[in-house]
């Protein structure tokens, strides 16, 4: 059962942010990232809002059949690949392109029966050493990939960049000197470019570009500005206000009793916690927004309520707090808990309920 917290989902701001991609790499085709239920917002609510992409990623093989049974027919692609038997002929069956990574993979499709016929991408690590196989290694393996009975023609390349939300650092133009070096001559689509590719990095616009986190109105950078960036917020979420008090001063606030208050304090609590995504971490001053003002978060964050500066704000019991969204930027709020988007987005995102507008 959801609780009183809500995640309102913007279906306009997913498509402009999408449409702000493709203005900033109008030479490339978009797979939007909707792995991880979207990043909280619903995997099929959002593909569905942006079935005008060209594609889709997703993590793993669940995700993508599950999309397939909604009978989506984009392209899609499995960042994690299969890793028995029968994950392979499920791609296969579900015309999946699954991301070949590891060694265990080629033994897996050396083994498998001549019936199976997989779309392929071949991932080369050219520095974020995760997944991928040794860049120095993609022609060796695109030639044996291409006289592979199991593989149809013809497999893509694609990396992943390490650095590229911080555009002073070299890590970038090496990983992209790397991948232009070793896979030079081989005639295949290629994929490179993630969000912060996407907008900070035009060098990656190749035939694919894969954003993620600026779909969601979130800016990719370390300490980025979304709408600087083009982007909109799309999940907005709230909570109402569940009760209002005065509290003396010299009085402490919440467990451990980490803020007390200097004077006489008007507070109000909300009907939201870490139970509901919100980060727990979150500390005295983390803003949030009542009824058209910026106010502050006081003491700790509890498994279900949070405490709040009302001082100077009419409200009352029943009034809604946005936590962040239309008036506050999740950067803002990550920023603030010593997180990024991604976490809170996620975690907000799967454990509220969901309206759609």
């Amino acid at each position: 059962m959801k609780r009183s917290a809500c995640a309102t989902i913007d279906t306009a701001a997913l498509r402009h942010n999408l449409a702000r991609c493709r203005a900033v790499a109008p030479n490339s085709l978009a797979m939007a990232v909707i792995k991880a239920d979207a990043y909280g917002h619903n995997m099929l609510k959002t593909a569905e809002t942006l079935s005008h992409a060209n594609g889709f990623a997703v993590s793993c093989l669940q995700e993508a059949i599950e999309l397939r049974q909604a009978r989506f027919i984009h392209p899609i692609l499995v960042l994690q690949g299969f890793n028995t038997l029968q994950g392979m002929k499920a791609a296969a069956e579900h015309r999946l392109r699954v991301v070949l990574h590891d060694l265990s993979q080629l033994e897996l499709l050396d083994s498998a029966p001549a019936s199976i016929k997989l779309d392929v991408a071949l991932k080369l690590d050219t520095g974020m050493h995760r997944l991928g196989f040794p860049v120095e290694q993609a022609h060796h393996l695109f030639e044996r990939l291409g006289k592979h009975p199991n593989i149809k023609p013809t497999p893509w390349l694609m990396t992943h960049m390490a650095c590229a939300d911080e555009l002073d650092n070299p890590q970038t133009p090496l990983q992209l000197e790397r991948f232009t070096k070793y896979t030079d001559g081989l005639r295949a689509p290629r994929s490179v470019g993630n969000s912060a590719s996407i907008l900070g990095w035009p060098q990656t616009h190749v035939n694919w570009v894969r954003p993620g986190i600026m779909l969601y109105g979130s800016s990719p950078f370390a300490n980025g500005d979304a709408k600087r960036d083009g982007l909109r917020p799309v999940m907005t979420l709230t909570a109402p206000l569940v009760a209002v008090h005065t509290i003396a001063k010299g009085e402490s606030i919440g467990y451990g009793a980490s803020w007390t208050c200097p004077e006489d304090t008007r507070t109000g609590v909300v009907a939201i916690g870490y139970a509901d995504g919100y980060p727990r971490h979150a500390p005295t001053g983390t803003p949030v927004w009542v009824n058209g003002k910026q106010t502050r978060l006081l003491g700790r964050v509890s498994m279900d309520m949070i405490v709040i500066d009302l001082t100077a704000i009419e409200a009352r019991v029943g009034d809604q707090v946005e936590l962040w969204g239309k008036h506050l930027s999740v950067d803002r709020i990550a920023q603030a808990a010593g997180t990024i988007s991604y976490e809170i987005l996620c975690n907000a995102g799967n454990l509220c309920k969901h309206e759609y507008i």
